[in-house]
């Protein structure tokens, strides 16, 4: 497996992209590695903190050694439930794998807050998953999952993250960075389109036009 993660990195370079990313959250195969609630091996891939991180950590290496670290970035979603997926001490857990991503020096971690389940908002509490790796992690953070302007501004106003990425308002609002800059009104998504269909709820939403306001 961890052959097939070299070789697709290998194709995303001479594809011509910019560098990698690592998804290892949301219940993909590096997260089951990670995090006890589905890893139950008995070898040397399961049991221990060190043990459930070294598929990660060794897929790194060879993203590393195929692109150099600083085109390298790993997501993590600390304490997430997208895809059943659970661990018995988050805290501990990603603690450790984010205090042992940086000793490779990557170009970013991105995390995803618990707030937010795939397409869901469970709940409106504050950011926590970028507050806690921050205090391991010295490189660039973006942290992901249930943030409006005013947010995203907070948190890289006080030093838990460098970026905040955005996914459902991108899906609706085209023009989002702009909209975000002059704090204005944001075309609500379409859940159900999400995952296909038409043109209808994915590719036509509105730009701003302040004439129609």
């Amino acid at each position: 497996m961890i052959g097939y993660y070299r070789a697709a990195a290998g194709r995303a370079k001479a594809a011509g992209l910019d560098g990698v990313e690592l998804h290892s959250a949301n219940g993909y195969l590096s997260d089951t590695f990670l995090q006890d609630g589905t890893n139950k091996r008995s070898d040397a891939y399961g049991g221990t903190i060190a043990k459930r991180a070294r598929f990660m950590l060794e897929v790194v290496a060879v993203l590393v050694e195929v692109w150099g670290a600083d085109k390298v970035g790993v997501r993590l979603s600390p304490s997430g439930q997208w895809g059943s997926i659970s661990d018995s001490d988050p805290e501990a857990t990603f603690s450790h794998a984010a205090r042992e991503l940086d000793k490779f020096g990557l170009a970013y971690l991105h995390i995803i807050e618990p707030r937010v389940k795939g397409v869901e908002t469970l709940d409106e509490r504050p950011p926590v998953a970028a507050e806690l790796l921050r205090k391991v992690f010295s490189g660039p953070i973006i942290s992901a999952g249930g943030f409006n302007g005013d947010s995203a501004e907070a948190i890289v106003r006080q030093g838990d993250a460098d970026l905040v990425a955005f996914g459902r308002f991108f899906a609706s609002n085209p023009d989002l960075p702009y909209r975000l800059r002059h704090k204005l009104p944001l075309n609500h998504y379409d859940r159900d389109a999400f995952w296909g269909g038409t043109d209808v709820g994915y590719t036509d939403y509105p730009e701003w036009n302040a004439s129609v306001v």
